[in-house]
């Protein structure tokens, strides 16, 4: 059994509670033992920062000091909390640390989800409970702009042309393709008050996603999933294109790897229907 400690955020508690859902049950099944942050609190992403600086790194920062006293390494599934997280770390351990209401020694490490399931360690767990390579699909792995970047606030090795989920998806038997915009932004939150910026970024993905042959397209973060996922009909409809892209997480292809029941149920939340991409392949959950 891997212990590690834990933090959803506030989108997994709400709009992305099949995400959470998926997350949950596969660490489970695959021996990681997730051990939630006791009265954790937001960590003031997407706007704490722009309004106070102090504030923003002394939201996260508290929930690291809890990390820190639980004595595990700490795993978050949302980019924008993991970044969030990773630049109070840099805070907390560099010079000004003094000027901050919390203290942080950096004793645990701070694991991005896919990250983290990217370990051999964890390769091996699902390995050992492998039942359907994912053949027939076709994903592009779309990594989002904020687990990797900047290098110098997340520790990424490959910020511009990461590879760590495409080696994955090839481990669980799935025909990855590569792609030039697997780190471009989807314009995340702006599509409250700018949906026609995030539509014309979004429409990049799908126009270039449809070019290089893709079938699916598989993230790890739930701001890029729903913006890829909600408004893919109305993109569709601006642009004049009939886009077919079923917005996948990365852990619900594990699930299936390893023959999880569930997955169905998480499928049929999102707004693209898999079934009949995950039919035409056969694969059958």
């Amino acid at each position: 059994m891997i212990d590690v400690s834990y933090y959803p955020g506030c989108s997994l508690e709400g709009t992305a509670k099949d995400y959470r859902e998926s997350i949950e049950t596969v660490c489970e099944r695959v021996g990681i033992k997730l051990h939630e942050l006791e009265d954790w609190n937001c960590c003031g992403a997407t706007a704490a920062h722009s309004l106070s600086h102090k504030a923003a790194i002394n939201l996260s920062a508290r929930n690291l000091t809890i990390a820190e006293k639980a004595g595990m390494d700490l795993v978050i599934p949302c980019a924008l909390c993991f970044n969030r997280m990773k630049a109070a770390e840099k805070v907390l351990l560099g010079p000004y640390r003094r000027e901050y209401a919390y203290r942080f020694e950096g004793s645990i490490k701070i694991w991005d989800l896919l990250d983290f399931f990217c370990q051999d360690r964890v390769k091996a767990e699902i390995a050992r409970r492998f039942k359907r390579p994912l053949k027939g699909l076709k994903p592009v792995c779309y990594y989002g702009c904020m687990a990797n970047r900047p290098p110098t606030i997340t520790d990424a090795r490959n910020w511009e042309n990461p590879t760590n989920m495409d080696e994955l998806l090839s481990f669980l038997g799935a025909e990855v393709i590569d792609w030039p915009y697997k780190t471009d932004c989807c314009g995340a939150s702006h599509v409250v008050a700018r949906p026609d910026i995030v539509f014309n970024l979004v429409y990049k993905l799908f126009d270039m996603a449809e070019r290089v042959g893709a079938n699916c397209i598989v993230v790890s973060c739930q701001m890029c999933q729903a913006n890829l996922d909600m408004y893919q009909d109305e993109i569709s409809k601006k642009f004049n294109r009939d886009f077919y892209f079923p917005i996948l997480y990365f852990t619900e292809l594990v699930g299936m790897a390893i023959g999880e029941k569930q997955v169905n149920r998480w499928l049929t939340k999102h707004f693209v229907s898999a079934k009949p991409l995950i039919e035409s392949v056969g694969l059958n959950l």
